[in-house]
């Protein structure tokens, strides 16, 4: 009888268990999908310290009536597109996370690309610029600009600005986001200059490379007007120190991926005069958010943030909207409202995606000036 009532008891049980359904979930998981180590740590602790703030400003969200706190999952994808996808599948299946953000680095975010997309997981790049992260993926978007802008901001500036007729191409092959924005820099700079012969070279590096002793002798008997070195921000450091121990004084431009502490540290006085593009300069705040934003990372940090730590700043609020405004944590559904996303106020700026889920956004060029990032313009798009 004892045997009978026990059974009988667990399957009272259970019985219930179904008719609750499964347990609701206690917390929103936001998947922080960054390089932590390796090559690109310096970006993605930037990203990181954006999303961290955000966070501890805006630690809820409110679904049907329900405040859920929102919990950061943090994935290091260290820099490597293979580790990226493992990292990415980890957030997705193991860590059940709602929305994903990041990474720094356009690579490792493609590499994400596919696993997000089966897993019907949204995804907000912070400031991954090449057109191929979001390109046929509906659940990757991005709250920055692309690439084929900032290629063609800094060629202009090179032909209007500086007056340059030729340039030399100083690129990461290794790196799809530095073979891409060297495309577009090529392509807008023949057209502005009206030349099909203004660029006299295309010379490579690989990652982690740390003497340019060849590319640099070859760019020294080309004499060139201007050198454009898209890439990550040791390596373009060390770069332009290089050149400069070699005589070389011709100006050096770049992208976004400059504005780090180490390009300052590793180049030290042999950056000063670089200029580069970016997403946002304290400057000129541009919203309401941007205020909100600069003044609590002054408090926390005691300096100025660096333009991508605004975009993982923006990132987050442009999720934690979406699944307000979804008021559902179906992941779909939330993917259906970061799409909607229009004249959102971000710190970076107002942010409106395209139907590739793009951002259409202003760059911002920067020098270095007296060892520190400053100001010089903003390109409307």
């Amino acid at each position: 009888m004892k045997r009978i009532g026990f059974f009988a008891l667990g399957l009272a049980v259970l019985a219930l268990l179904f008719a609750c359904g499964p347990a609701a979930p206690k917390t929103v998981k936001f998947g922080v999908f960054e390089p932590l180590t390796g090559a690109n740590a310096g970006g993605g602790a930037l990203e990181v310290e954006g999303i961290k703030l955000a966070n501890e400003l805006y630690p809820t969200v409110t679904v049907g009536g329900k405040e859920y706190k929102i919990e950061l999952v943090i994935a290091d994808n260290k820099s490597d597109k293979v580790e990226a996808a493992n990292a990415a599948q980890r957030l997705v299946d193991k860590d059940k996370v709602h929305v994903v953000l990041g990474s720094w680095g356009s690579s490792l975010s493609m590499a994400a690309g596919p696993i997000v997309k089966q897993a019907k997981t949204p995804a907000v790049g912070l400031s991954c610029t090449n057109p191929l992260v979001t390109k046929g993926n509906e659940y990757y978007f991005r709250v920055c600009f692309l690439d084929p802008f900032q290629g063609t901001v800094m060629a202009t500036y090179a032909a209007k600005e500086l007056g340059a007729k030729k340039a030399v191409i100083i690129r990461e092959v290794s790196n799809d986001y530095s073979v891409g924005l060297a495309k577009y820099f090529v392509d807008s700079f023949k057209q502005l200059t009206g030349d099909d012969a203004s660029i006299l070279a295309e010379l490579n590096y690989n990652t982690g490379d740390t003497d340019f002793a060849a590319q640099l002798t070859e760019i020294k008997k080309f004499k060139p007007d201007v050198i454009f070195a898209p890439g990550n921000f040791t390596e373009s450091a060390l770069i332009i120190k290089q050149a400069r121990e070699l005589g070389i004084k011709t100006p050096f431009l770049g992208g976004d991926t400059w504005e780090t502490p180490e390009f300052l540290d590793v180049g030290k006085a042999a950056v000063e005069g670089a200029v580069f593009s970016t997403f946002f300069a304290t400057e000129v705040p541009i919203t309401e958010t941007s205020k909100v934003f600069l003044d609590a990372y002054r408090q926390k940090y005691n300096k100025e943030p660096a333009a991508v730590t605004a975009l993982g700043f923006d990132g987050y609020l442009v999720a934690r909207a979406a699944i307000e405004k979804a008021q559902s944590l179906d992941k779909v559904k939330i993917r259906d409202e970061i799409a909607k996303t229009a004249n959102f106020p971000g710190a970076a700026g107002m942010i409106t995606l395209d139907a590739e889920g793009d951002a259409v956004k202003s760059a911002v060029i920067k020098t270095v000036k007296d060892g520190k990032f400053s100001y010089l313009a903003t390109v409307q798009p």
